[in-house]
């Protein structure tokens, strides 16, 4: 008995993981570590050998295995995770990589076939502002608008003019200044901003969508770095002065916001409906681009356009908006960061970035966003809002778009504002990306 007693005490089934089965449980990305080593070989020797596909096989392959790696460690990396570090190092490592020539010509030449000839970034547009749109709640979208209208305007307004101010001292241009520095900062992120914007831009100048991707995300990444120093910082006044802030909740009610963010969208995975999805994405495009040949305003913009009133007035059925979202959903969690591997390769030429960013670049950037969240505050103190919390959602209008408001929001801990980070950004900057190319078109 007591033999069998220290058996059963003392099992010898019990065994401690493997190496290979630890090494398994580190991931770059979704994949396992020692998968993504042999994956990355693949792709790498393929390359050397001139046996890449050149074709949109070949280009994600490149732009998923860089873009997983990049992305992963922007999100570990301290300090760096919290200022949009998988944004930041996706475009401006490959960029480098270009820069020294340390790509495989065949690899770009993979990737520029996809980006380009293959269009994957017009899909990605696409998507991204059809999916986002018709998946946010539509009480949200209305009753959170008419909440944040008045600080988002106002802060809007003194965003421009400080930005505006500070480049003259510093002898910008008030064209420049404002096209390309102000705009894509509060335009609402790069894919659902400066992205339509330089599709905009190039539409009504005839130069190249590119070159006007590379002179505007500068500014947005570095708007983004400063909102999200200032939500940290206004996060500190309302723990030093709680009578400031609502921790969460921006108007002043015993109800609180009395907006729910459970939508039809939260339902299973239906494939068939993110196919669904996906032909929406591409109509709505195509509308735009239609549109553009009887109202002369850009395609891009003519499609948030189209989305928004689509959502206001419910013209679209649950379903098909859900399978939009899901879409959205997977694009947007799956390829954004590849995506952005694509842009810094073909779009940001390093030489170029490094001779526009410059100190006082850098304090233009940072007098918009401080105009913006400090308007905020002082409006939503006004207007019997929590001060604190008005500042840091009034601050996603400057944020680089959901992965902006994440970030904001995650430093400021007060992630329950996220509806209303949307409609800063998502609403915010579609107004923004719609007034400067009607602008640009005038002033051209």
């Amino acid at each position: 008995m007591g033999a069998e007693r220290k058996l059963e005490t003392f099992p010898m089934d019990e065994k401690k993981p493997s190496f290979f089965a630890r090494l398994n449980e580190i991931t770059v990305g979704p994949l396992p570590l020692p998968l993504y080593v042999v994956l990355a070989a693949i792709i790498y020797a393929a390359s050397v050998y001139n046996q890449l596909p050149p074709d949109m096989i070949g280009g994600f392959a490149v732009i998923m295995i860089i873009g997983m790696l990049l992305g992963d460690l922007g999100m570990k990396i301290p300090i760096l995770k919290d200022i949009g570090g998988p944004a930041i190092l996706a475009l401006l490592v490959p960029s480098t990589l270009v820069f020294f020539d340390l790509i495989n010509p065949s690899a770009t030449e993979a990737v520029t076939t996809l980006m380009k000839t293959s269009n994957f970034l017009y899909l990605y547009i696409s998507v991204l502002v059809a999916g986002s749109i018709l998946g946010m709640n539509r009480k949200v979208l209305i009753q959170g608008f008419t909440r944040m209208f008045i600080p988002l305007v106002l802060g809007t307004l003194a965003a421009v003019a400080a930005g505006i101010g500070v480049g003259l001292l510093f002898g910008y241009e008030i064209k420049h200044t404002f096209f390309y520095i102000i705009v894509p900062i509060i335009g609402g992120g790069i894919g659902e901003g400066i992205l339509p914007l330089s599709l905009a831009y190039a539409q009504i100048s005839g130069g190249a969508a590119e070159s006007f991707v590379s002179q505007m995300i500068p500014a947005a990444v570095i708007g983004n770095i400063v909102a999200v120093v200032c939500a940290g910082l206004m996060m500190r006044l309302g723990e030093k002065k709680p009578e400031l802030t609502g921790n969460g909740v921006l108007v002043k009610s015993a109800e609180g916001d009395q907006i729910s963010q459970d939508t039809s969208i939260n339902k299973p995975v239906d494939f068939s409906l993110m196919g669904a999805g996906l032909l929406i994405a591409c109509s709505f495009f195509i509308f735009g681009s239609f549109a553009h040949l009887f109202l002369g305003i850009p395609g891009p913009v003519l499609m948030i356009v189209g989305a928004t009133l689509v959502k206001v007035f419910q013209m679209m059925p649950a379903k098909m908006e859900q399978g939009a979202y899901h879409l959205y959903k997977f694009v947007s969690t799956s390829l954004t960061w590849p995506l952005m591997v694509g842009l810094g390769m073909l779009y940001i030429p390093l030489e170029d970035v490094v001779k526009i960013v410059t100190p006082a670049y850098v304090i233009v950037c940072m007098s918009v966003v401080i105009a913006m969240v400090a308007t905020g505050y002082f409006v939503g103190k006004f207007m019997k809002m929590h001060p604190v919390d008005a500042a840091i959602v009034t601050g996603c209008h400057s944020g680089l778009g959901g992965t902006g408001d994440v970030a904001i929001l995650s430093a400021s801990n007060r992630m329950s504002l996220m509806p209303f980070a949307q409609v800063a950004t998502r609403l915010g900057g579609a107004s923004t990306v719609i007034l400067a190319t009607i602008l640009m078109k005038i002033f051209s």
